[in-house]
C-alpha cells in the first residue's frame, strides 16, 4: 500500500497539491499571456485577467473546499484522542474548527472577487484567508505542545512551530512594504496595477510585498503536511441504515398492482 491510500491522508497532501497546482498553473498561464510580469507578481494578479481568471476562480473553490473538510476531519480526530480529557484542549479544538472553516471560505471570496472587479472585497478574501489562517496555525501548534506526549511527539510541535513562525514573518513582511509602497504612490491605483518597471517609484516595495505573499501562501498550504501521518490514521467508514421496511409511510396504500405512493394516484 502507498503511503497516499493509508487513512485519510491523501485529503491533506491532495489540499497541498491542488492548492499549489492552482498558484503555479494561473502563474505560468499569466506570464505566457503577457498579462503579468515574470518577476514574482501578486498571486491574485495571476488570476485577474482571463482565461487564467476562470481557471484560477474554479480551482480556488475547490481548495476551499478541501480545506473545510480536512479542518473538519482534524477536528474530530482530536476530539476522539482527547476524549473525556482535558477541557480546555477541547475549547481550543473547537475554535480551531471554526477559524480554519472561516479561513477555507476567505479562498472562496477570494476566487469569487476578483481583485480588480471589486477590490474591497477581494482583500476582505485575502485578509480572512493569511489572518485567521495564521491564527488558526498557532492554535494548532499550542493544541500539539498539549497534546505531547500522549498523542504528539515532541518533533511535531516544533515543526508546526516553525512553520507557524515562518507565516507570521512573511505576514508582517508584506503588510509592512505595502503599506510602504501604497503610501509612495499616493495617485496610482496600484490595486489594478499588473505591470511594473525596475527602478520605478515603489518597486522595490511592491518586490518585497510580493515575495512576502508568495512565501506566506506556501507557508500556509505547507502547515497542511504535517497532517499526513496524523490522518494516515484515520478511516473512513459509510453506514446505511434503514429505518422502515419500506420506501413509503402508512398514508400509502396497496392497489391493484401492490404498494402505490398517493402521488402516483389518480384518474385520466
Amino acid at each position: 500500500m502507498w503511503w497516499f491510500q493509508q487513512g485519510l491522508c491523501a485529503l491533506p497532501a491532495g489540499l497541498v497539491v491542488w492548492s499549489s497546482a492552482t498558484f503555479i498553473f494561473a502563474y505560468i498561464t499569466a506570464v505566457v499571456l503577457q498579462h503579468v510580469d515574470p518577476l514574482f507578481p501578486y498571486i491574485s494578479d495571476t488570476g485577474t485577467v482571463p482565461p487564467e481568471r476562470c481557471v484560477f476562480g474554479l480551482m480556488l473553490n475547490i481548495s476551499s473546499f478541501l480545506g473545510v473538510a480536512t479542518v473538519y476531519v482534524r477536528y474530530k480526530q482530536v476530539q476522539a484522542l482527547t476524549e473525556l480529557e482535558d477541557s480546555g484542549l477541547h475549547r481550543l479544538n473547537t475554535v480551531g474548527l471554526g477559524l480554519g472553516s472561516l479561513s477555507s471560505f476567505g479562498m472562496c471570496i477570494v476566487a469569487n472577487f476578483q481583485k480588480t472587479v471589486i477590490v474591497s472585497m477581494h482583500m476582505v478574501g485575502a485578509i480572512v484567508t493569511f489572518g485567521v489562517g495564521a491564527l488558526y496555525i498557532l492554535i494548532q501548534t499550542v493544541m500539539s505542545l498539549r497534546m505531547h506526549p500522549h498523542v504528539h511527539g515532541k518533533g511535531v510541535f516544533w515543526v508546526r512551530l516553525v512553520v507557524g513562525l515562518w507565516t507570521s514573518i512573511s505576514m508582517v513582511s508584506m503588510l509592512v512594504s505595502s503599506v510602504i509602497m501604497y503610501s509612495s504612490l499616493p495617485a496610482v491605483d496600484v490595486a489594478k496595477k499588473l505591470h511594473w518597471i525596475p527602478g520605478e517609484i515603489g518597486y522595490t516595495a511592491h518586490l518585497i510585498s510580493t515575495i512576502s505573499e508568495w512565501s506566506l501562501a506556501f507557508s500556509f498550504i505547507c502547515f497542511f503536511l504535517t497532517y499526513i501521518r496524523d490522518f494516515q490514521k484515520i478511516d473512513l467508514r459509510a453506514e446505511a441504515v434503514l429505518q422502515n421496511n419500506h420506501l413509503y409511510d402508512s398514508t400509502h396504500y396497496k392497489g391493484d398492482h401492490g404498494e402505490r405512493s398517493p402521488l402516483l394516484a389518480g384518474s385520466i
